[in-house]
């Protein structure tokens, strides 16, 4: 990114707030796109802490390199749109980066990792009335089912609260559900095996007022073919930190799953945005080539 965009976008948050909601008023939205495939480039980790990706503890820190990357992932071809906050939403819709795609709001990014209060998914960030009046297409949420954890109860009628605003508004509801177990030390992990992913889709498809509008964001696990059974939602395959994981390995794994009747595409961030070799471009551009 060039300084002076740099400080464009600073300028205009310091002294044309209004800018913002005129850029989203003027934003070419996308064209149909629900009965096809989906790309989509998940940019909401920064909001709960989650900077590191692999052995980088702060990849994700520096604000000019994430939009760098992001600006250059939304450009190549095939990427259908992105998954973000509102402070990483703003800064694509001051570069204009946001014509013509798909934009997913993330909704609650309060269970920050490593606090007390993890399991309190909290609604933080959009709502379904600020989704509707930036003419997004949808919202995110996170759900976390801790059976050791009370505070599960009211982030599952918070998801489910949004589900319904979400549909009253004509609006997809990607719900992301994790079932959760304790390790020795009292963290909180999320449980990937199949029978709990199994779980936790059983609950998270039965949320709201209405199931019409909701699709499943899941990760891929074992016995994929047995937990997409436990569903007749449109589901997208998320991505994740990659850690150790060969992008390879991803790929392959991502290839597979995507041959299942309800996986509608991927929505991906860390291992696109920041690859071993930090070749973004030539990370997109596999990930696109599966669909």
């Amino acid at each position: 990114m060039r300084e002076q965009t740099l400080t464009g976008i600073v300028e205009a948050r310091a002294t044309r707030p209004e800018s913002i909601a005129a850029a989203a008023r003027t934003r070419t939205p996308a064209s149909s796109w629900a009965g096809g495939r989906l790309m989509l480039v998940a940019a909401d980790h920064p909001a709960r802490g989650s900077l590191a990706v692999g052995t980088r503890a702060m990849a994700m820190a520096n604000r000019r390199d994430l939009l760098d990357r992001l600006v250059l992932a939304l450009s190549r071809p095939g990427v259908d749109g992105v998954l973000g906050t509102p402070d990483i939403l703003e800064d694509l819709l001051l570069l204009g980066a946001l014509e013509g795609k798909v934009v997913i709001g993330s909704m609650n990014r309060a269970g920050i990792p490593g606090t007390a209060f993890e399991i309190d998914d909290r609604f933080t960030a959009y709502d379904a009335g600020a989704l509707t009046a930036d003419g997004f297409d949808g919202g995110k949420m996170l759900l976390r089912i801790d059976p050791s954890d009370p505070a599960t109860a009211d982030t599952l009628q918070s998801c489910a609260d949004a589900v319904g605003d979400l549909a009253d508004a004509g609006l997809m509801a990607m719900v992301e559900p994790f079932w959760v177990r304790r390790d020795a030390a009292g963290r909180a992990l999320n449980d990937l095996s199949p029978d709990a992913m199994i779980r936790a889709i059983a609950v998270a498809q039965a949320l709201g007022r209405t199931s019409a509008y909701t699709w499943l964001k899941v990760p891929v696990v074992a016995e994929m073919e047995r937990v997409m059974e436990a569903s007749t939602l449109p589901a997208l395959l998320l991505g994740g930190d990659p850690g150790g994981v060969p992008p390879e390995e991803a790929f392959t794994a991502w290839q597979k799953a995507l041959t299942l009747p309800t996986v509608r595409g991927l929505v991906v961030g860390r291992t696109l945005l920041y690859p071993p070799d930090d070749d973004v471009a030539g990370a997109v551009d596999t990930a696109v080539s599966l669909l």
